[in-house]
């Protein structure tokens, strides 16, 4: 019976469905479900590194919009093999997008984060800026007569 891999604990695994699923579990992006993150608080800053293996830089992107500082990261891949005569012995496709967002407060610009990306990990730095308290605003009630 074909089950998914959560699954594998509870009953016991059968080498048929491993012909099915072992391919693909070779193809697609590792933490395909979640992006895996540490965040670490220094003196003036927060720090995050994400991981993100399988995929490229071109592939990540940042965008910082009402204090919130969104993540997405998502990958398009294909892998064929053919026999000598043309004919398909394996065709495979993987297609799949991750997103996270953080709030970093309305205080942080696009100038202040800074971004790298190197060996399949994202690293940002966000600086603390304390929010600038709003000014009370007065709302005074219409009196008739």
């Amino acid at each position: 019976m074909l089950l998914p891999r959560i699954f594998d604990d509870v009953f016991t695994n059968n080498d048929f469905d491993d012909f099915f699923y072992a391919p693909f579990a070779t193809r697609r992006p590792q933490g395909v479900s979640q992006m895996h993150s540490d965040v670490r608080e220094l003196d003036d800053s927060y720090e995050v590194d994400m991981n993100l293996p399988g995929y490229d830089k071109e592939d990540v992107t940042a965008e910082l919009k009402d204090g919130y500082l969104t993540i997405e990261a998502s990958h398009n891949e294909e892998h064929e093999e053919k026999n000598k005569e043309g004919k398909y012995l394996r065709r495979e496709r993987y297609s799949g997008s991750l997103k996270r967002s953080f709030y970093v407060g309305e205080q942080v610009t696009n100038e202040d984060i800074k971004a790298k990306f190197k060996n399949g990990v994202l690293t940002v730095s966000i600086p603390k800026k304390e929010e600038l308290p709003k000014a009370e605003e007065k709302k005074y009630i219409a009196i008739e007569g």
